[in-house]
């Protein structure tokens, strides 16, 4: 049974881990139940992820999850884990990632995927994988560029956990705020994020992926492509006059 709830908010499509009894702890069915949450409804303009309770945004994959794999198996399910983070990397509206708690293991990843992750002091982070014997995979392959080689060797290769305190200056996270602060810095963040045109955000989302897996002339010359494919778009021209006018005469 899925430990995922999904709700709307105006144009933000809220995705809440809700399994609090076991530190949000994600299941296969949950795994599942994320995929059918990114079949996005044409009017959302972004996705918040979050947890249920003050103790976790998740404590990543429940191990007793593992226990039955064989090597197919445990390729069928990574596979899976990797689509969706896929997914939520080139969704064509902001993502965020709400953390308050633990945030391990496949859970980090998933934040790693989300565009901006806004946290509390009592944010933990960790991917604890080599200790039961896997590695750390997929989307893990994001954090030697929020925290830097070193430290992201460090963090995987020793499988322990690390306060937020301990990663402030890295920037992997955008915002740190009290455990109260939480939801306002989330929906000041959304306020910043979305109003824009889908065109535009959609597109600066593709050329964020093209960035990150290309070289950069072939990124630059892609920019080009991404930057007239929007004049495509009546909205385009609509926001261009709208936000001239609002400049008014002194420009």
């Amino acid at each position: 049974m899925s430990g995922v709830v999904v709700a709307r908010r105006g144009s933000t499509l809220l995705v809440t881990l809700d399994r609090p009894e076991t530190l949000n702890a994600l299941t296969v069915d949950d795994i599942a139940a994320l995929h059918s949450a990114m079949d996005l409804a044409p009017d959302v303009q972004a996705i918040v992820f979050a947890g249920t309770g003050e103790r976790a945004f998740s404590a990543g994959m429940n191990v007793d999850e593992f226990l039955s794999f064989d090597v197919d198996g445990a390729c069928a399910f990574i596979a899976s884990l990797r689509d969706l983070l896929r997914r939520v990397r080139t969704a064509p509206v902001a993502t965020i990632c709400a953390v308050d708690g633990y945030c391990l293991g496949a859970a980090f990843e998933l934040a790693l995927a989300c565009d901006l992750r806004v946290a509390t002091t009592r944010a933990v982070f960790g991917l604890p994988e080599i200790k039961v014997g896997i590695p750390s995979v997929v989307d893990a392959a994001l954090l030697q560029q929020y925290v830097g080689l070193s430290l992201a060797k460090e963090m995987i290769l020793t499988g322990e956990n690390y306060p937020v305190q301990r990663l402030s200056a890295s920037g992997l996270c955008n915002e740190i705020v009290v455990p109260a602060g939480l939801d306002p810095a989330v929906h000041t963040m959304l306020d910043r994020v979305t109003g824009h045109t889908p065109t535009v955000v959609a597109a600066q989302k593709r050329l964020f992926e093209i960035w990150q897996n290309t070289t950069l002339t072939n990124g630059a010359d892609r920019s080009v492509e991404e930057f007239g494919r929007v004049f495509a778009a009546p909205e385009t021209r609509a926001h261009l006059a709208q936000y001239r006018a609002a400049l008014g005469d002194g420009r």
